[in-house]
């Protein structure tokens, strides 16, 4: 049955006196409403709790990996790229350059690899009881806004050492930040539901994400991706929100007009496309996992 009460309602409805289960599928965007999964806050609070006392648990480091890695991800490509092989950052100091980058593109990194994990992570919960299996993708990926808030401390540090102002524009910031985390979930809910039945998911993400590191202008700016390559740049959604966030930070490198906009746009026809695909396979979690 609670593969059954996942994706539909059931309630009680007498028929000549005998009560009788009605059975009958759910209203809202996609199957989902929007109203339960505020209902079940709580245990979206929970479960992000959860994530970050088990992440953080019995590491020697604990909460400074979330400085250790953005810095030394910023190291390597100051190294190798700029150094060696003389990628440069115009007028801007490299390694804040790198850092803008890394700093968005960890957390969609890190929010996608967790929540597409999330349905298997939580077999033990999803098999016993109802709630919003929605939530479990959110939830994982929502947790990394806690390192993200770290690395943002970390950037910051970086560029008083360099004596670089923040511009005017920061105040876009978050909703770059956001853009980031929704762009992970667009990705993240579709490859939850997909790795519940084939578990091959776990071991080709991370080679995607690897890939994208390398397609994504975090390293180099998009003015030096040869022309008849930046419209397949812009196909990437993290393209504009690394630019973007970019901008926002230091007032450099404006992403050009509309990639922004295609970014909102792939970002949203995945979105969507996962949603269905979710809503479709969700009754299924229970006896599948």
């Amino acid at each position: 049955m609670s593969g059954v009460s996942a994706a539909t309602d059931v309630g009680s409805k007498p028929v000549d006196g005998v009560p009788q289960i009605v059975i009958k599928h759910r209203e809202g965007f996609a199957g989902f409403r929007l109203r339960e999964l505020w209902d079940y806050r709580e245990l979206g609070v929970f479960l992000v709790w959860r994530d970050l006392k088990v992440r953080f648990r019995q590491t020697a480091l604990g909460v400074a990996w979330a400085v250790v890695q953005p810095l030394l991800l910023t190291a390597i490509f100051t190294i190798f790229l700029n150094r060696v092989a003389g990628i440069y950052s115009y007028d801007l100091p490299y390694a804040v350059f790198a850092l803008t980058g890394v700093v968005p593109w960890t957390l969609f990194s890190q929010a996608l690899m967790t929540s597409s994990q999330s349905l298997v992570d939580s077999a033990n919960i999803l098999t016993k009881v109802y709630f919003p299996r929605l939530i479990l993708p959110i939830a994982a990926a929502s947790s990394y806004l806690v390192d993200f808030a770290i690395s943002l401390a970390v950037l910051a540090g970086v560029m008083g050492l360099y004596g670089v102002a923040p511009a005017p524009t920061i105040v876009f910031a978050p909703l770059f930040a956001l853009f980031a985390l929704v762009v992970a979930l667009a990705f993240g809910i579709w490859l939850s539901a997909v790795n519940v039945r084939y578990r091959d998911v776990q071991f080709i993400l991370p080679f995607l994400i690897q890939l994208g590191l390398l397609a994504t202008p975090i390293a180099y700016p998009l003015s030096q991706v040869p022309e008849q390559w930046q419209v397949l740049t812009g196909l990437n959604p993290m393209a504009g929100v690394v630019s973007g966030f970019r901008w926002s930070v230091t007032g450099e490198f404006a992403p050009p007009p509309g990639q922004i906009a295609l970014s909102a746009l792939v970002t949203a026809v995945v979105l969507v496309g996962g949603l269905v695909y979710f809503r479709n396979t969700e009754r299924t979690f229970a006896d599948v996992i």
